[in-house]
């Protein structure tokens, strides 16, 4: 069975939140203006959040999604 395709806001912020969990820079959001920015930044700094509380590796897998 294919699976339906994920709405657009909800994979930015995925993005995002991967983004900010690796470390990455808020200047690599890939989407210029909108809806689909402010969901991929509050994915970041979520993502970013949890990087400094320690939750990378092992311990943040519960957070993440799957692609």
């Amino acid at each position: 069975m294919r699976r339906q395709k994920r709405d657009m806001n909800t994979r930015a912020f995925d993005r995002g939140y991967q983004a900010g969990l690796t470390g990455r820079s808020i200047d690599h959001c890939p989407h210029e203006a909108g809806e689909h920015r402010y969901n991929w930044v509050s994915g970041w700094r979520e993502g970013r959040s949890d990087q400094w509380d320690g939750l990378t590796g092992v311990s943040g897998v519960h957070k993440l999604r799957t692609l």
